[in-house]
């Protein structure tokens, strides 16, 4: 993995922003928060987020 995008210093918060692609409302549709609350589960549990 790229330093650019690995957040080593688990000590501070960190900034972290989001792209809008298409003005996909992704918090409105559940298909699409499920989507996305898996995979910030997933990178908690699997990467130490």
């Amino acid at each position: 993995m790229a330093t650019k995008y690995r957040f080593d210093d688990s000590s501070i918060p960190h900034f972290i922003t989001f792209a809008v692609v298409n003005w996909i409302d992704v918090f409105s549709r559940e298909c699409y928060k499920e989507i996305i609350v898996e995979s910030l589960k997933f990178c908690i549990t699997e990467k130490g987020l």
